[in-house]
């Protein structure tokens, strides 16, 4: 199956960054597979209690106070991922 994603970039709050990056961790994932697969969820209202998951989400802000991540560098990834994004 060939995938066609589309880039798009958000702003979020550093508590949600460290809450996406707990809970992706945590599922074994990537933070834009664990954005993807919340966002299928609510859209698609597989998620009858979606406040629930919201309200689970902010409990978990702050575990990690003083996580330092460095910035990141473009590498073989990042090329991928741009050849993916941009495939005719």
């Amino acid at each position: 199956m060939i995938w066609c994603m589309q880039r798009t970039n958000i702003y979020l709050e550093e508590r949600q960054t460290r809450a996406l990056d707990r809970r992706a961790a945590d599922e074994g994932i990537s933070r834009a597979e664990l954005i993807r697969r919340l966002l299928d969820r609510a859209i698609e209202g597989q998620d009858e209690d979606l406040a629930a998951d919201l309200a689970a989400i902010d409990e978990s802000f702050g575990a990690v106070p003083d996580l330092r991540v460095d910035p990141r560098t473009v590498d073989e990834r990042d090329a991928h991922l741009d050849r993916l994004w941009n495939a005719p």
